[in-house]
This record gives C-alpha cells, structure tokens and sequence, in this order.
C-alpha cells in the first residue's frame, strides 16, 4: 500500500497545526478552499437574550488561511448594514468579502454565514462566521 501525498495541496505542520488548535477553541470546522491559506477564529459569546446590542466583534475563520484576519466588529454588527469587509490581516495581499445587511444581522445572531472573498494572487478564500 502506497501513500502519495500532493504536494501542490499541501500545508506545512505548522499552519496544520495553527489551525488544528484553532478550530478545536472555536468549535467550528475548517473549510478548505482555493488554492492556499487563510485566517482563523476564535470562540464567540452567546448573544444576548431579547435581541440586544451585539457585545462584542465576532471572528470569521478563512479557509486555507496564510495570515488573513476577517472581524465584524460590535459596530458594523449593531449597524445591521451591508458592506464590504478588507480581510487583508497580516498577509501580503488583499481579499474582501461583501457581507449584505441580512448576513451581517444573522452574524449577529451567531448563525453560520460562510462567504467566498474576491480572487488575488489566482486563489480566493471560504470566511465562516459562526
């Protein structure tokens, strides 16, 4: 029996194991897309019983993340408006996803909303926020 790994497909231990640790604290699970790395998450609060204002910002999880960050503050969450959001973080190029004002009431809510970014460097990112 032969194991052949990809080569073009894969992710040094490192980032493995960066996002490994990272889906376990944030309980979600990681959606491999495009064709290199992204961002990851970190755990959100329950919201607030009776529809109050968001608290606090909630952490998106980037698929095949290589430093890119994706946060809806507290701000944009209570503003329940559409926009566009830079999830360019700590990597050397820019992403953005579009979030419509539905997506980021349901953000809010801390349902599962999952974005595709616009494409740069031939490769784009999967942003799950939960």
């Amino acid at each position: 029996m032969s194991h052949h790994l990809d080569q073009s497909r894969s992710i040094s231990r490192r980032e493995f194991t960066l996002e490994w640790a990272l889906a376990m604290l944030a309980g979600v699970a990681i959606t491999i897309t495009g064709c290199s790395s992204d961002k990851t998450s970190s755990p959100t609060p329950t919201p607030t019983p009776g529809g109050g204002a968001a608290s606090s910002d909630v952490t998106g999880v980037v698929s095949a993340n290589h430093g890119h960050i994706a946060v809806v503050t507290a701000a944009r969450i209570n503003a329940a408006a559409g926009f566009d959001l830079d999830i360019m973080g700590n990597a050397t190029h820019p992403h953005t996803v579009t979030l419509t004002a539905g997506q980021v009431q349901q953000i809010g809510a801390r349902q599962t909303v999952a974005v595709v970014s616009t494409t740069n460097e031939s490769h784009n990112h999967t942003v799950t926020f939960n």
